[in-house]
């Protein structure tokens, strides 16, 4: 802690073998953040500039891979100067902001992936209902919900972690994850509390509402004809993949940073990378390559 300007430093204590490799790690992560940013901001541009993608599920997937480009945008510039840096620190407010940009990012991808479902639920079992009840305004309504819902709950609780005392300042980690908690001299009931109700509402909800709505989808087309199976296999398949993955590695972070025991350094920072780098890395391609029509486009954008 900085007595002089009353500002109180965290230092990140995730990484390994860091005077050895640091040019190795700034020159992989970098090359994985240009990565990251063209291939999100591709698909975004396609879906902007085509009129036939201006439809509800493509409106979805943009905002979803906008997500993917501000959550990297969050992480990476820091991490990357970590690297050139001989100390890896950051203030407990700048943390803080982190944390909560971070959580309220990848709890609307929740929100965003439960209205892809519900899109797909009327367009495959109630096509005729389709352009009445998807409209532009119910598309406005289920984004702003999407961003608006977590990032209200999660502020809730970084205030009442920036009121909480800390007895230690070293996070066992690369960046401002759950891990923050471990900073706390003693945890706040309300914010516990309040954390249960926020990941019940933010995560397990919309997670029940997406798995009700595949099994009405895949009880729908199970008894239709091969046509909409095909249909429904091409534009729900991509959605599930990024659901199953998503939901596995967000799993991973709340349970590891929550453990108090001394989990191996390398292999934390092995499953922390992850969490950074399979959903920002792999989303653009599973929507480019396995969404019919963006795929069309991408062709002949190359």
């Amino acid at each position: 802690m900085d007595e002089e300007l009353n500002v109180t430093y965290v230092t990140f204590d995730g990484h390994v073998e860091m005077n050895k490799y640091r040019y190795v790690y700034f020159f992989i992560m970098f090359t994985v953040y240009i990565l990251i940013i063209s291939s999100n901001s591709i698909i975004i541009y396609l879906i902007l500039t085509h009129k036939n993608l201006h439809e509800p599920m493509y409106i979805f997937i943009a905002a979803l891979l906008l997500n993917v480009v501000l959550y990297s945008t969050t992480i990476y510039p820091k991490l990357l100067i970590d690297f050139l840096s001989e100390k890896q620190i950051i203030s407990y407010s700048a943390c803080l902001f982190q944390f909560y940009i971070i959580y309220s990012l990848g709890c609307s991808e929740f929100f965003l992936l439960a209205a892809m479902a519900y899109d797909r639920y009327v367009a495959i079992c109630k096509p005729l209902q389709y352009p009445t009840i998807m409209r532009k305004s119910t598309v406005s309504i289920f984004l702003v919900i999407a961003w608006l819902v977590p990032a209200s709950n999660i502020a809730v609780q970084a205030i009442g972690m920036a009121k909480s005392k800390l007895c230690s300042f070293h996070l066992k980690s690369i960046f401002c994850n759950n891990t923050i908690y471990t900073l706390q001299c003693v945890r706040s009931r309300l914010v516990t509390v309040f954390g249960i109700v926020s990941y019940l509402d933010l995560v397990v909800f919309p997670i029940l509402f997406i798995v009700f709505t595949y099994t009405k989808i895949f009880i729908v087309t199970y008894r239709s004809c091969k046509e909409i199976k095909k249909k429904a296999a091409e534009t729900c398949l991509p959605h599930m993949l990024v659901l199953i993955t998503f939901s596995c590695l967000g799993v991973y972070d709340v349970i590891m940073a929550r453990m108090e025991t001394d989990f191996p350094k390398i292999a934390r920072l092995i499953m922390t990378l992850q969490i950074t780098l399979y959903q920002p890395l792999f989303n653009p391609f599973i929507y480019g390559l396995k969404m019919k029509e963006i795929s069309k486009h991408l062709k002949r954008l190359f």
